[in-house]
């Protein structure tokens, strides 16, 4: 076992959004390099299993935590859970949106939680985390974006804002926290092989079922998206997971923004493009 990350960072890590996709990924790989984990979501059951395997095949310790991040407590109730322990690497990864749709038919109340989790549960525990990491002078804070962010879309209206947002305050977290030890890094994915985006092609009868074997055209898998965020966490502030999200970002920033958002409305109501994760 490569206990070098723990020795870097610190002997635990909380990651939120750990019952699926990358969080999944990214706990299994650094159990593999000794690290302690606190694995928190809305489904305990998912949480209980995977931390039943990470110990037997690791034997790391674990914690599991069952809270939904679009209440307003949430943050209370999820440092309760790790008040007592040493902290080195916070990922925040439960931003997700699986039922897109116009904002004008969306309820209030749906948007409303969108922005509570992404932005301001997301905002409070990274303030929270970071506080006695930079006092130990080490510690990394990974917050998961979205391409969603990059430029205005249908469908998209509120989840691509609080992209935005939180790509904007992982970047600046990493400009405020440089030189401290702690490493920040906003991870931006495109579209991306996991749960909630076989649930928004379900819904839109491009595939079957969430269990079908097909390969997703120009997805990337979670397990890359991972892999690449261990592989770049002292790279920040910024990293674009996988070659079509790279691609992308690269054409859209020849762009102005007018011209992307006009681009963006083309694909959209052509057909081609069918989600961002």
């Amino acid at each position: 076992m490569d206990d070098e990350f723990a020795t870097r960072y610190g002997p635990w890590a909380v990651i939120a959004g750990a019952s699926n996709g990358v969080g999944t990924d990214y706990a299994r790989m650094l159990a593999e390099r000794g690290v302690n984990l606190v694995l928190v979501a809305r489904r305990q059951q998912l949480l209980d299993e995977l931390a039943d395997t990470l110990r037997a095949d690791t034997g790391i310790e674990t914690r599991t935590a069952t809270v939904d991040l679009a209440d307003a407590d949430a943050p209370e109730r999820f440092l309760a859970v790790t008040a007592d322990l040493e902290v080195g690497t916070f990922m925040y990864c439960a931003g997700g949106d699986s039922h897109v749709g116009p904002f004008m038919q969306r309820p209030e109340a749906t948007e409303l939680a969108l922005i509570q989790r992404n932005c301001v549960t997301m905002m409070r525990l990274s303030r929270a985390y970071a506080e006695p990491m930079i006092a130990r002078g080490r510690g990394s804070i990974i917050i998961l974006s979205s391409a969603a962010g990059e430029v205005g879309a249908a469908d998209l209206v509120v989840y691509g804002a609080t992209k935005a947002f939180d790509t904007v305050f992982g970047e600046g977290l990493w400009s405020e926290l440089a030189g401290t030890g702690v490493d920040v890094l906003t991870v931006i994915l495109g579209a991306t092989d996991t749960e909630g985006l076989r649930n928004v092609m379900v819904e839109r009868g491009a595939i079957g079922s969430v269990d079908d074997e097909i390969q997703i055209p120009g997805a990337v898998t979670s397990l890359q998206v991972a892999q690449e965020t261990l592989d770049n966490l002292t790279n920040g502030p910024t990293w674009f997971a996988g070659d079509p999200v790279r691609n992308g970002a690269w054409t859209f920033r020849q762009m102005t923004r007018s011209e992307a958002v006009r681009a963006m409305y083309d694909r959209m109501h052509s057909g081609i493009m069918k989600e961002q994760g």
